[in-house]
């Protein structure tokens, strides 16, 4: 029952954030280009309402995965999010009265079969929540470096594709590391209680991350296309949570002969996530462009 109610809320947490993205997306498309990873970036956003939108939505999305984390391994939930690209799509489609293609749906369909496949095949279980301090601080040193890098290199690129997928990177890293935190703040309030998880450091730096992850994806959003920023996001994310879940928590998923469908199901993931972001590529305007007839 546990594993059900993770599994819901993961996807309910999935609709949120591809709700919220296409709110983000409207509101990123009309900052100037030189308001990029700076504080008027921000103040930009600020007053955009479509893009306030889109964070109040994500935050009950946040408070769904929290749900979700508590129910479930991290390994479980964060692959579950893949999900939101062929939402997002879906989502935007509506509210721009357009059409999905027959190549859209195709590309959903195998983005959900390939999820499920890869999840039953690798059944994560269990989860160690005693963290010991020098875990966190090697995931944390770690993760930082690795982002400051995707995040200096992104910086050195023009605007485009290849610093949209630097800056979307790192915001999926940060993302994961945001989700790591945030199952031992859960937990600590379901064994503990609101004091203890008001006092509890993981509360405070899942928050910080997770703000820190939604300006990089912000970046990541203004600089280039889909096809850029959503795979690294959406697969990255995923591929990060799991190796979180197995290192910090020691989660375990089922290998041997088992990693063949697991390996089936990543590849239809990958497929489908690739083309589902060329799709909505190809019918976005983006900013500074005149909009189709």
């Amino acid at each position: 029952m546990a594993t059900v109610l993770s599994a819901l809320f993961a996807l309910l947490a999935a609709l949120g954030n591809a709700t919220g993205t296409v709110l983000q997306r409207t509101g990123a498309r009309s900052v100037p280009p030189g308001d990029a990873f700076s504080t008027r970036l921000i103040r930009h956003l600020l007053h955009h309402p479509a893009w306030l939108g889109g964070i109040a939505v994500i935050v009950v999305a946040a408070a769904c995965q929290a749900l979700a984390l508590t129910y479930g391994p991290l390994s479980l939930v964060q692959p579950i999010l893949v999900t939101e690209l062929p939402l997002t799509l879906l989502i935007a489609c509506m509210l721009s009265r357009r059409r999905l293609p027959p190549a859209g749906w195709t590309a959903s369909v195998t983005v959900a079969g390939g999820l499920a496949l890869t999840l039953v095949a690798a059944a994560p279980t269990g989860s160690n929540l005693e963290v010991p301090a020098g875990t966190w601080v090697l995931t944390l040193l770690a993760t930082a470096v690795v982002t400051s890098l995707c995040v200096l290199a992104a910086l050195r690129q023009p605007r485009g594709k290849a610093r949209a997928a630097l800056f979307s990177s790192a915001s999926a890293i940060g993302y994961a590391l945001t989700a790591t935190l945030m199952k031992s703040a859960t937990h600590t309030f379901d064994q503990h209680g609101a004091v203890a998880f008001l006092t509890s450091w993981q509360t405070y730096a899942f928050l910080a991350t997770g703000a820190y992850a939604l300006f990089l994806l912000a970046n990541a959003m203004e600089s280039g296309p889909l096809i850029a920023s959503q795979p690294a996001l959406t697969l990255g994310e995923g591929l990060v949570s799991v190796a979180f879940g197995i290192l910090v928590y020691g989660e375990h998923i089922r290998t041997g002969t088992w990693l063949i469908p697991e390996l089936i199901g990543a590849a239809l993931i990958t497929w489908g996530t690739l083309t589902l972001a060329k799709l909505d590529t190809d019918t976005d305007t983006g900013p500074g462009t005149t909009p189709p007839p």
